[in-house]
């Protein structure tokens, strides 16, 4: 089982149609990039793999790094993940794009052994916990709420940290008790540990099912003052990568729950230690899912099912349409779960045609009301990354009469 070839396709995505974090409840970018990636060996087996961390740029780290593997034993994945990781240390530390690279490279070595044997992933992964993975998918209006619980789902996710109080005193009024809703506040721009801390106390009387990214994620330390401030599950990770990237977080229970990006994180390889030693703190794993491909997304699956501490899938409620046309077939979605895939690997493959008719254009973000609506009137042309509230008596109101 040799590597005769590590090939890489990128291909421009439409955006989602809401998103729980912009300020009027859209996406944020008008289109994403795909990276998806393909290991065939020269007895003619085939694994696929995504990575993301910025695609356009993971592209061509897959192209360079596959150089690196070609003739190599592709069952040793651990052994290729460190080949991989070694090979990338002239470059200083590569963040989620090196991560991002390695990792869709090392979903697609685990894609092929599970088809070399004829089994689903997740029974290279130990077995399954569960047959099926709950779901969450975003939330920012009414009308979406009152769509996703007729369909069975049991919890929501709103956000946008201008509006974030109001929108889930609106939720939890209509939806009730028994359907949980967590809570974005991650930016541009971001909220000071002040800022976060307030908006966590005005958030308290509504029992969400977690907060997530309060603060940057360079302000370790301002995260752990807002868990010392506030009962409210913490959680928080998409932006990081690795092992090593997530010790922080888990070593000193910042968090209740971690948010690996299935595309940045590293891999397969990489997610399995660190739901490990999330496991041993008594911390979940709910994997963030944000703008990924279809291809994460069942690798996300199947770990799920995998790990004991697997708490939540998140999703949106409906996407781009191309997303399934990317992809021999959709995830099977049933009363707001997703059902564990039975066949071999991740049990999906590329639509080379479709990806092919798609090509990248442009994978960062330049504006637009949507994107810049978070910040203070007057101030959204000085693109901070963080910026302090204002009106605050007004932002983190509970209700009326009763502030922060």
């Amino acid at each position: 089982m040799k590597i005769r070839s590590v090939t890489p396709y990128v291909m421009q995505a439409g955006a989602p149609t809401e998103t729980s974090w912009s300020a009027k409840g859209m996406s944020m970018s008008g289109s994403r990039c795909w990276c998806f990636v393909q290991v065939e060996t020269d007895d003619g087996l085939c694994g696929i793999g995504e990575g993301s961390g910025w695609p356009l740029v993971v592209g061509a780290a897959i192209a360079d790094l596959g150089q690196v593997l070609v003739g190599e034993d592709a069952r040793n994945i651990d052994r290729l993940w460190h080949r991989m990781f070694v090979a990338q240390m002239g470059h200083g530390r590569t963040g989620v794009v090196g991560s991002g690279a390695i990792g869709a490279i090392d979903m697609a070595l685990w894609d092929l052994n599970a088809k070399a044997l004829g089994v689903p992933l997740w029974r290279m992964l130990g077995g399954k916990f569960r047959d099926r993975v709950r779901a969450y998918v975003h939330a920012s209006s009414l009308e979406t709420a009152q769509i996703a619980v007729a369909q069975g789902f049991t919890a929501l996710k709103t956000g946008n940290i201008v509006d974030c109080v109001e929108k889930v005193a609106m939720l939890r009024g209509a939806v009730g008790p028994a359907i949980d809703i967590a809570v974005d506040l991650h930016g541009p721009p971001w909220l000071t540990a002040a800022d976060a801390i307030a908006a966590a106390k005005a958030l308290e009387p509504y029992a969400l099912m977690f907060l997530e990214e309060p603060v940057p994620p360079e302000d370790v330390d301002g995260l752990a003052r807002v868990r010392a401030a506030t009962h409210l599950p913490l959680a928080a990770g998409e932006r990081l990568s690795l092992l090593w990237g997530y010790r922080d977080l888990i070593d000193r229970q910042l968090v209740d729950i971690i948010q690996p990006d299935m595309g940045r994180v590293g891999g397969i390889t990489q997610l399995r230690k660190i739901a490990a030693l999330a496991e041993a703190h008594f911390i979940q794993v709910a994997p963030h899912a944000g703008t990924l491909g279809p291809v994460a997304e069942y690798a996300a699956i199947h770990m799920l099912a995998s790990i004991p501490n697997g708490m939540i899938h998140e999703r949106f409620l409906t996407d781009w349409p191309g997303r399934e046309q990317a992809i021999s077939q959709p995830l099977l979605l049933e009363d707001g779960h997703v059902v564990v895939p039975d066949r071999p690997g991740l049990g999906v493959e590329l639509n080379h045609d479709f990806i092919e008719a798609h090509p990248p254009q442009r994978n960062v973000q330049a504006g637009g009301g949507h994107y810049l609506g978070s910040y203070a009137p007057g101030t959204a042309e000085e693109r901070l990354y963080v910026q302090p509230r204002r009106a605050r008596a007004a932002q983190f109101q509970i209700d009326k009469g009763n502030k922060a």
